[in-house]
Parts: structure tokens; sequence; C-alpha cells
């Protein structure tokens, strides 16, 4: 287990759990709601949060509003190390000042796009990462070809390590069987989770993190499903994972921020609503995730 476990050396292992941002009736950033918020995720076993994520919203938050909720996390978390924000911008100088306001908060890693408004090419990609990781904090690459239109392929991510540009990456393209191919082309680099519905599946093939959205909602039964997942416990795992996977495949859809939201309402933690233009789930795509969570709640999952 220590491989898959979190530590302050290697700090984004274990479950960083991608924070949704709770938001007031006129869409103003409840801080306080957020610093309990995270505060509860690690009370309930998960290992860290990822402030400024898609799933906070990040791209409708402004300036100051961003910093501060990187600066509220690492309070709530109580040690920086376990605060590891998304750094995702238009630019690469962007990208760089918000790796270098967290490397100032004390944060221990950052997650990285590469450039999500160009399909950039490898050289683009490799000077972008290049140019971030001189922060000084460690970083995760984040490949996420569906919204980004950039390939984050094995390859490219060997390439990248052989850098010295990233130390993980969070695999959301979905195909599981990259997996092994990055196994093969960067042994030490370090493969994550990133997204819920195929947490069975990469935890096996040897991933040693999950940057995680479902347990904003459900952190104890997530964190116990993770754990038992990484060490190879399918007695427990699968059973789990199969009574959850009605909930955990919204992570890959659209509506994924306001699906959780929503569940988090339902089980009484701070959901609320989403800045525009994410709207409000209606019709029978809020019914479906309702009756998910009811499910979950009905099957004692917390």
């Amino acid at each position: 287990m220590t491989g898959t476990s979190w530590t302050g050396a290697t700090p984004w292992r274990g479950i960083m759990v991608a924070t949704t941002l709770p938001l007031r009736d006129d869409l103003s950033v409840d801080h306080d709601a957020y610093a309990e918020h995270v505060r509860r995720l690690i009370d309930n076993g998960c290992d860290g949060v990822v402030p400024n994520g898609s799933l906070g919203e990040y791209q409708t938050l402004t300036d100051e509003e961003r910093a501060r909720v990187v600066r509220t996390a690492v309070e709530a978390a109580g040690d920086g190390a376990r605060v590891m924000p998304g750094v995702a911008a238009y630019g690469s100088a962007e990208s760089r000042r918000w790796a270098d306001q967290a490397a100032e908060a004390g944060c221990g890693s950052v997650l990285l796009l590469p450039p999500n408004a160009y399909r950039a090419d490898e050289t683009a990609v490799r000077a972008h990462y290049a140019h971030v990781a001189a922060a000084g904090v460690p970083v995760v690459a984040y490949n996420n070809p569906i919204d980004t239109k950039v390939d984050l392929t094995p390859g490219l991510l060997a390439r990248l390590y052989e850098d010295g540009s990233v130390v993980a990456v969070k695999e959301f393209s979905g195909d599981v069987r990259r997996a092994y191919e990055i196994a093969e082309l960067a042994p030490e680099l370090d493969l994550l989770i990133g997204a819920d519905d195929v947490l069975l599946e990469l935890a096996v093939a040897g991933a040693v993190g999950w940057i995680a959205g479902y347990p904003n909602a459900f952190p104890a039964t997530c964190a116990e499903l993770y754990r038992a997942a990484v060490a190879g416990d399918l007695a427990t795992a699968l059973p789990l994972y199969k009574s959850l996977h009605s909930l955990l495949r919204w992570d890959s859809r659209t509506e994924f921020v306001q699906a959780i939201k929503l569940s988090m309402d339902i089980v009484g933690l701070p959901g609320g609503p989403t800045r525009p233009p994410r709207l409000p789930l209606t019709g029978e795509t809020e019914a479906r995730v309702r009756t998910a969570t009811e499910k979950a709640v009905a099957d004692g999952h917390h």
C-alpha cells in the first residue's frame, strides 16, 4: 500500500478530491462553507484537495476569487502539501503565475492541462509544461483530449517526464489500455485515476492516486472503495464499485459539475448552484442523478 498512499514526499498520490465550490444564491463564493468542506473531506478519509479544477468552476472565477480559494484550501487542510491547485489558463505565462501563487501558498503540487485554447503541437506542449515546472512545484499533467483537443499520448507523457516537467498524469481519456503503455514508456511516472468511472480498471492497472469527483458527495465510501481497489481487494472493491457506478459515470459527462453538486444537496452537503454558462439540471437528467444518489444513500453509502 505504501506506493499508493499519500505522503508529504509524494503529495499527489492517494485520494485528492477535485473540489466543488460552494456558491451562495447570488453566486458569490462562500469561502467559509468551502473551508468546512475541505476539512470534512480530509476527516472522512480523503488525502487532499484539488481546488480550481473544472469541478471548481475555475473558468468562471475572478483572479481574486481564484487566489483566495487556494489560500482557503491550504488553511483548511492544515498542510499545504495536501493541496494541488489547478493552474490551467489560456496562456503559459498565466499558468506559470498560478503555479507561482501555489508555491507561495505552500502547495505540494499543481495540476496542469496542456494549452486549452490552442491545438498545440508537441514542441509547444513541452515548452508549456517546462515553463510552468520552472516555478518549482511538482506538476501533475492532466490529459483531457475531449475538452482540450490536445492528447497527451503515452509517448508524449514519457517525453514530458524525461524533460523533468511532470511527476504524474491525471488520465482522463477513458482508454484504460493506455495505463500499460505509460508504464512501459515511463515506468517512474505516477498514473493517477482521472475519471471516476474507470477507477477500478486503472487501480488494477497500477494507479497510485485518484483525482476524484464523487467523494465530494460520498467521501467515506469512496475512500473505502479506492483503498480496496489499489490493494487488490476485489471482494470489497467490486461490489462497492458496481453499487456506485451509476453515479460515478456522471463524472465523465458534460453536466458533471451540476450532477455532483445535486448529489451533495441530496445528502445534505453544500452543493448549491453553479455559475453560468452551467445551468441547473432539469427533467430526465435531474431525475436520473436524483435516483442514483438516493439509491446510493439507501445502500448505506456516505
